[in-house]
């Protein structure tokens, strides 16, 4: 990012003074700190779009294991990727048309939902692929769950720390200011324990 520079970070500085050119503004400087924090979040826990053949061998693998509707199809691999990966509708559901198109599953209407299974081929293709890790296993090369735990938690300390920055009395500010000091203190002991 080409804006304003982190100094000193929130602690040392208070809000208005830890960013080079934040001015008499402190709003500005906590948007601009939010904004370079969900960057760096981005950019270490990778993207979950994943390619059009993931989707297509995640639907066969799960169908593998039983007939499932749509939706379901959409929250098991959410689950299964922990949260790292939720294929949308537009791209499962023209996933199983064209898998049906190809005759490897069929969809039948249970309980008033179009449910999705194999045929044999559809099964033979699923076998095939059977000794490969499943596509929601290789969502990200790292282990994203707990990092979009801590980007989330980030985020919204952020956002908490603007709400402040924008309604809080002075004083209130300055216990703030306080409370962040001692999270920063307190994330780089975590650091320094491994």
């Amino acid at each position: 990012m080409n804006g304003p520079r982190r100094q000193n970070g929130f602690g040392s500085t208070g809000f208005g003074g830890g960013f080079a050119g934040a001015g008499d503004n402190p709003g500005a400087a906590i948007w601009e700190a939010l904004e370079q924090m969900r960057s760096s979040f981005e950019q270490r826990t990778g993207s979950t779009r994943m390619a059009r053949g993931d989707v297509r061998a995640a639907v066969l693998a799960l169908l593998a294991e039983e007939p499932m509707h749509g939706y379901q199809i959409i929250s098991e691999i959410e689950e299964r990727s922990g949260g790292s990966w939720k294929p949308s509708a537009g791209s499962v559901y023209p996933t199983l048309q064209l898998l049906a198109d190809e005759g490897l599953i069929v969809a039948e209407e249970l309980r008033g939902r179009k449910t999705y299974s194999l045929t044999d081929l559809g099964r033979e293709q699923a076998s095939a692929a059977a000794d490969r890790p499943a596509p929601w296993e290789s969502s990200s090369p790292r282990d994203a769950g707990p990092h979009r735990a801590l980007s989330k938690a980030g985020v919204e300390l952020a956002a908490a720390t603007a709400q402040v920055a924008r309604t809080g009395s002075p004083a209130q500010v300055q216990e703030a200011v306080a409370v962040l000091d001692d999270a920063r203190r307190a994330l780089y002991a975590i650091l320094a324990q491994g």
